[in-house]
């Protein structure tokens, strides 16, 4: 959920962030805010780097129903403890760099910094986890296998003023917010956009792939000790809170102009204040805020960081930030998280296969609510997994992941996608 603002290294282009006055800059108006989005969202330039954050819900290991214990996970993690939870922190990252942030029902989340290759982000990531893993034992406590909390209801743990704000503005919509926030773990896969003339076509193909790889690798049947009825109770539960921040974008021509569009006109979920609480006006969208409209009144005219933070509370599928975070996927236990991983970047890897991608997955492009509650159990996205994962498998080479790496991940792919299902 939460941005990986440090991998603003992904793209080419020159990050904003080089220019110190450039984001207290009023927004003049919505065409300005509009041509802003689209420059600092989609950045050109050839694929070079690669970044992934890996969410995991934390138990204690002789009791998993047990609530967490915040004192004791601030005891594990120790001087890598995130300030949301104790302010005081060093909140030094993890021995391969990695900084360590948390969710509102202290998940943990492991942000690796993007990397030229696969075998070198894996390299960083597998020295993290490990060391993540160790940290908590050492405390009792453990990892989950699974990206929704299996045995407890959602409790939020954190109290910052935007998860508050958050809480109070999810609650009237049902439960979805509150299991979003406090009990899922997402594994989000950053990848740059690529040259101007391959973006229309790696941004529709991510999107594409999503019905299929949230099907692919759904582990989230179980939530707070019962079955759910869905393969991914995670995706749904993020689809259960405010649509106009998490449904999918229409994938047609330059994404730059639409998605800037869209950021625009979606309600603000929260506005920082110096005092008080965060709660936006309701219903008061960011072009709102531009043009002074409504509530807008009481609020000073929005700046560029503003729109910069308006960003951060879009949980789309995929979300440009200057390069292309993909969102849909489930957690995976941690030994498996390489394995989607390593199937999206092969996937991406070469202009021909993602041609070959978009008409795979072309049947089955807008399935998502299926592909979470039914996952390969609907014969359409099963028969689409299964050329993915053929079509993937075979270039898995041109990750550079070694052979010995490469092929227990393309075994593991290959018999989930051609597991056979009633």
């Amino acid at each position: 959920m939460t941005a990986i603002r440090h991998l603003s290294s992904l793209g080419s282009g020159t990050h904003r962030g080089t220019a110190p006055d450039c984001s207290a800059r009023t927004i003049s108006d919505r065409a300005a805010g509009e041509a802003y989005v689209a420059s600092v969202c989609f950045k050109h330039g050839p694929p070079k780097l690669l970044g992934v954050e890996l969410e995991f819900v934390v138990h204690h290991a002789d009791d998993p129903a047990r609530p967490l214990d915040a004192d004791v996970l601030a005891a594990a993690l120790g001087p890598h403890t995130p300030r949301t939870l104790r302010p005081d922190s060093p909140a030094d990252p993890l021995p391969a760099g990695s900084p360590l942030t948390l969710e509102p029902g202290c998940q943990v989340e492991i942000s690796a910094l993007p990397q030229p290759s696969l075998p070198a982000l894996a390299a960083v990531v597998d020295a993290d986890l490990a060391h993540l893993t160790e940290l908590l034992g050492a405390h009792g406590l453990r990892l989950s296998d699974t990206a929704i909390d299996a045995h407890r209801p959602p409790r939020r743990l954190l109290h910052t003023r935007r998860y508050a704000a958050m809480e109070r503005r999810f609650a009237p919509l049902g439960p979805g917010g509150a299991t979003m926030m406090c009990s899922t773990a997402g594994l989000q896969v950053c990848v740059d956009s690529g040259e101007r003339a391959q973006l229309a076509g790696r941004w529709a193909a991510v999107h594409a792939l999503g019905p299929v790889l949230l099907a692919l690798f759904a582990n989230s049947a179980t939530h707070a000790g019962r079955p759910t009825g869905s393969e991914s109770a995670r995706w749904l539960a993020v689809m259960e809170t405010e649509r106009a921040r998490t449904a999918a974008v229409p994938c047609s021509g330059d994404p730059g102009p639409a998605w800037a569009a869209r950021l625009i006109d979606t309600p603000l979920m929260v506005v920082r204040r110096p005092d008080g609480p965060w709660d936006a006006p309701e219903s008061l969208t960011f072009g709102d805020w531009i043009e002074g409209r409504g509530a807008a009144g009481t609020l000073a005219p929005p700046t560029l960081d503003d729109l910069d933070y308006h960003l951060t509370t879009m949980f789309t599928p995929v979300r440009p930030h200057g390069y292309l975070e993909i969102r849909y996927l489930d957690a995976q236990p941690p030994g498996n998280w390489l394995h989607p991983v390593a199937l999206l970047t092969a996937l991406l890897a070469r202009p021909s296969t993602v041609e070959r991608v978009l008409e795979v997955c072309a049947p089955v492009a807008d399935q998502w609510e299926t592909a979470a509650r039914r996952g390969l159990a609907d014969a359409g996205l099963a028969a689409a997994a299964r050329a993915v994962a053929d079509l993937g498998c075979a270039v898995l080479a041109d990750t550079g992941l070694p052979e010995r790496a490469a092929a227990p991940i393309a075994e593991s792919v290959q018999a989930r996608a051609h597991a056979v299902r009633e």
